[in-house]
């Protein structure tokens, strides 16, 4: 037999390790760790609100939640009747026509039907188009007024690019440019 030789030596936190593990302390360290943690978050208790990284959030039933528009839309809750069939509401798109149309698909369909008949089914297409054109109008005002009041340099593109405007924004050319969007959304209008 081959007088077997060690060429590697144990280093100090190696031997530590080892007696932790035999004493059955598995869970000491043998070695301090330093490093950067970054600013500590306030604790927040339910029901609080709050802004971080540009979002707002809250705490709802014990768990951190991120707080939209969209927050209302989520609340409706769907009843187990139809208000208008009395029917089960059961099928799988009836949540979202009664969060719509507050009434199951169901009846959805009837009123549609009803409206085809009779000859409404277009002005009611048509409202709901220009319903919709307006308020792409309003955003593009909304947005337009922002761009304007925060005196940007420019902005980013659709795939990524960041383009600069040399000179600031020229204002006139810019509402100039607003009205004949808003022109061409108008005549969009049926």
């Amino acid at each position: 037999m081959s007088d077997s030789v060690l060429k590697k030596e144990f280093q100090k936190r190696d031997v530590e390790r080892l007696r932790n593990l035999v004493a059955g302390k598995h869970g000491n360290r043998t070695t301090v760790g330093i490093g950067y943690s970054g600013p500590q978050e306030k604790e927040h208790k339910e029901g609080d609100i709050w802004q971080q990284g540009g979002k707002t959030w809250t705490i709802k039933d014990g768990i951190k939640e991120n707080v939209t528009k969209l927050d209302k839309f989520k609340k409706v809750s769907v009843p187990l009747f139809c208000p208008n069939c009395k029917q089960i509401m059961d099928k799988q798109l009836d949540p979202f026509y009664y969060k719509a149309y507050n009434e199951c698909l169901d009846c959805r369909t009837i009123t549609e039907t009803q409206m085809k008949i009779s000859g409404e089914w277009q002005n009611h297409v048509n409202q709901t188009f220009n319903t919709e054109i307006d308020q792409q109008i309003e955003e593009y005002k909304n947005w337009f007024s922002n761009i304007l009041s925060e005196g940007k340099e420019g902005y980013v593109s659709e795939n990524g690019e960041v383009q600069k405007w040399v000179g600031g924004i020229d204002k006139k050319r810019a509402q100039k440019s607003l009205d004949d969007a808003i022109e061409y959304l108008k005549s969009l209008k049926k």
